[in-house]
């Protein structure tokens, strides 16, 4: 009988994501904002990519892995943020249901994936410092390629089996999700089908697909961090430390956010915070990764210069060419 109940209700077509629109007299203030760092995030992660490719000396497993996590960042914020610039400047807030479950499977993907990355990192820099004689034999540029690809097709297929169960959900009462973005828990909540399987799905993907990366993250730094402890010399524990300081960063930005707003409880008045802590990890996190690599790391800074330095002599050559032909 609840079955016809539903069946007979009109389906809903269109979610509204309330995002900001509860503080409407900082809507330009807050695109404006968001703008720029939207715009920040594509440039300073592009740049990494670019350095990466072109600088030989950054043609190590190490940079290959950073080039993949700023790409993956560019990825990752283009599936939130022109959606809600357009919104923050038109003050429409609507998005289609395909169109909403389509940018929860761009955004889980990207996240999934940044989660086995961030682990492969880890997992590098464990060799670097806790195994370093072999480091060079255990990481090479075919196992480095491997873990990536590995990284990429883990996420894709991961939310690839939650996004098909999710996608059969009928969507029938209110049609307002009060985030800038739509995430899962929100529309389980708005379907008006059983969800129990969609839920039990969520808790077992989580499990098998999630949890390893991030508990073989946490146990490559208590290697990391036990190793460095043991080093005599507070030299060596310094140089070695810097070596792994802008992945730790990076890593308890990203987990640490994360872990707030799907922990903290889903209260009315904590939804606002919870707005705020989700900006950290899908706004933030792509902008601060390039940022805390290139201004922590020698060899990023490095090709940087170099990289200036032979646009700007290429650029004087070529004044002192057409200043001869004139």
């Amino acid at each position: 009988m609840a079955d016809t109940d539903w069946r007979n209700q009109t389906t809903v077509i269109e979610f509204i994501l309330l995002g900001f629109g509860k503080f409407p007299d900082i809507q330009i203030l807050l695109f404006l904002l968001f703008l720029v760092i939207y715009i920040a995030t594509m440039a300073t992660n592009t740049l990494i990519v670019v350095l990466v490719v072109t600088d030989r000396h950054l043609h190590t497993p190490m940079y290959f892995l950073l080039g993949n996590l700023s790409c993956l960042e560019t990825c990752y914020a283009s599936t939130i943020l022109p959606r809600m610039l357009a919104s923050l400047l038109t003050g429409d807030r609507t998005i289609s249901v395909s169109g909403c479950i389509t940018q929860l499977y761009f955004f889980s993907f990207l996240g999934s994936t940044e989660c086995y990355l961030l682990a492969v990192m880890s997992y590098d820099r464990y060799l670097a410092i806790c195994k370093p004689l072999h480091y060079s034999t255990l990481m090479n540029t075919r196992l480095s390629l491997q873990l990536a690809a590995g990284s990429w097709v883990n996420g894709c297929l991961a939310i690839a089996i939650f996004v098909l169960f999710l996608s059969q959900l009928i969507f029938c009462g209110p049609n307002e999700i009060d985030h800038f973005y739509c995430d899962s828990i929100p529309l389980m909540e708005l379907s008006c089908s059983d969800t129990h399987l969609v839920i039990l799905l969520d808790f077992i993907l989580v499990c098998v697909f999630t949890l390893p990366p991030f508990l073989l993250t946490l146990t490559s730094y208590v290697c990391i961090i036990a190793t460095i402890l043991r080093i005599p010399s507070t030299t060596g524990r310094q140089k070695a430390f810097s070596t792994c300081s802008s992945h730790l960063i990076v890593v308890t930005v990203f987990y640490g956010t994360i872990m707030i707003v799907y922990l903290l409880p889903k209260h009315e008045t904590l939804q606002e915070l919870n707005k705020v802590f989700s900006l950290c990890y899908t706004v933030l996190t792509p902008l601060l990764n390039p940022l805390i690599y290139s201004l922590r790391n020698r060899e990023v800074k490095a090709a940087l210069s170099e990289a200036v330095y032979k646009c700007g002599f290429h650029k004087t050559m070529q004044k002192l060419r057409d200043n001869n032909l004139t």
